[in-house]
């Protein structure tokens, strides 16, 4: 039987998990991939990134069986290599297509890529052995810092400003709670794991979180805003937040319970996770109180973080009167708004320094369940307005997308660099503190998105929120550059 051969043909600039899903999936469609992967002379915008770098990196690949570099179009290698198909992402399937014309010369055919998003594609790439008792991967550190022309001293610089940052945050206040256990076996009623649990472990969570890591990174000042139920969960809320050392501004609210999740944990994996939550926005007179205390602050505020769990804290005319605040005293703002379990829209936050949304939260906001990130993150902005957008890919690390006026753009990636993370939860808060502290510090997007990297790497490295301190922050960093 003739063997069916695939062709792939582009320029992986910086190598994602869109592209690794989408030669995945080419892999599938026949027996063989092949990559073509464009020269520095035949791409349009100059890449950051080396052409034998980039072939390097589709080369690593464990579903890629031969990859090469071209100057040729694609219509040249069809006629070479006369493949069984040619594969290209779900966003050229409404485009104009000249390969299909010379396929259909000899029978071949012209597959668009899945928009498929929830597979893990960081499996399918061959990874450097980590040392002993050591999660921390700062193998694709060196090389981004490079790219982006900056080093230890560059960063210690921007640490130095940490510490005359006055912020605010605004958002809903979570109580985490770790149920931790031992599973004793399946019930003999129905195929449900039993568990016995030892202790509960409680943390504070949401917004809360957020404002702690700014405070424990070194900020100035830190003023929490948030709303919270009439219970004992808002009892310990009050009672603890002063252990984080900032200011906080926390309004009753009869009509519902302080945001409750409760992890059942058996070892180092999380059994079940039941949220006590609800969702109603709060009331007209909330709105107006909560606005006026921040109104009251915002001469000594420099940075606004909204740290929205979309439990209806943050009604679209709020965010608008704050965001209008905001511009008028020359206030930072950036936002992060969670769609898990409950339903958000990144969108609605519009003309922020940064957004951190993940790809399902991006792919909910747009309604796309097509396009590749590089789109995914051009329409984004094309509809928010942010001045940076950082796609977070869980296990995958980052994606960083730079929009600029002249309809042109800049993308990056980051791969996670905790590599065993002990509990995910947590990390995109601390990406989020740690990246917008540094932006409003003076660093490029390039640094801070390097900085808040390491920064969620270490959140992940223990379990349950527990805000993260400056001198853990600078020894990572400095061992990054170690590598």
């Amino acid at each position: 039987m003739k063997r069916k051969t695939v062709l792939v043909i582009g320029n992986f600039d910086i190598l994602h998990p869109g592209h690794i899903r989408l030669l995945k999936f080419a892999k599938e469609c026949g027996d063989y991939l092949i990559v073509a992967v464009n020269n520095d002379s035949n791409m349009q915008i100059k890449s950051r990134v080396t052409e034998l770098h980039r072939l390097e990196m589709v080369q690593s690949l464990e579903c890629v069986d031969e990859a090469f570099l071209t100057e040729l179009c694609s219509n040249s290698l069809i006629v070479s290599y006369q493949p069984y198909a040619v594969v290209k992402g779900k966003e050229f399937e409404e485009k104009e297509n000249p390969e299909y014309k010379t396929l259909k010369t000899y029978g071949g055919k012209l597959i668009f890529g899945s928009g498929e998003f929830e597979s893990n594609s960081d499996q399918y790439i061959t990874k450097a052995p980590l040392g002993d008792n050591h999660n921390f991967d700062y193998n694709k550190c060196s090389s981004y810092a490079e790219r982006h022309k900056f080093n230890y001293q560059s960063i210690n610089s921007i640490f130095s400003q940490f510490n005359e940052k006055r912020v605010a945050v605004i958002g809903e206040i979570i109580v985490d709670e770790y149920i931790q256990g031992t599973a004793v076996g399946l019930s003999q009623e129905d195929p449900t794991i039993v568990m016995t649990p030892d202790r509960t472990d409680t943390f504070l969570g949401g917004a809360s979180i957020t404002a702690g890591h700014i405070k424990g990174l070194g900020a100035k000042h830190v003023t929490l805003f948030s709303v919270l139920g009439k219970d004992n969960k808002a009892d310990y809320v009050k009672k603890y937040i002063s252990t984080y050392n900032i200011d906080s501004v926390l309004l009753d609210d009869n009509s519902r319970p302080t945001p409750l999740k409760s992890r059942y944990r058996a070892g180092n994996k999380t059994l079940l996770r039941v949220n006590k939550v609800r969702q109603h926005k709060i009331s007209k007179e909330l709105q107006s109180t909560l606005y006026q205390n921040l109104k009251s602050k915002i001469q000594n505020i420099d940075l606004l973080v909204f740290s929205d769990f979309n439990y209806g804290l943050l009604p679209q005319v709020l965010v608008n009167k704050i965001i209008e605040l905001c511009k008028k005293n020359n206030v930072h703002i950036v936002a992060d708004s969670q769609t898990s379990s409950q339903v958000g829209d990144i969108a609605r936050y519009k003309d922020m320094m940064l957004i951190t949304p993940t790809e399902k939260e991006v792919r909910v906001a747009l309604n796309n369940i097509d396009d590749g990130l590089p789109i995914l993150a051009q329409k984004l902005c094309e509809k928010a307005n942010p001045s940076s957008l950082v796609i977070t890919l869980a296990g995958e690390g980052i994606f960083i997308h730079l929009p600029d006026k002249n309809g042109q753009w800049e993308n990056d990636m980051l791969p996670a660099i905790n590599r065993n993370a002990i509990d995910p939860a947590g990390a995109g808060d601390c990406f989020l503190a740690a990246s917008s502290l540094a932006l409003c510090s003076g660093a490029t997007p390039w640094q801070a998105f390097y900085i808040a990297s390491i920064a969620a790497a270490c959140q992940v490295d223990t379990l349950g929120n527990k805000p993260l301190t400056f001198e853990i922050l600078q020894q990572r960093i400095l061992e990054s550059f170690k590598q």
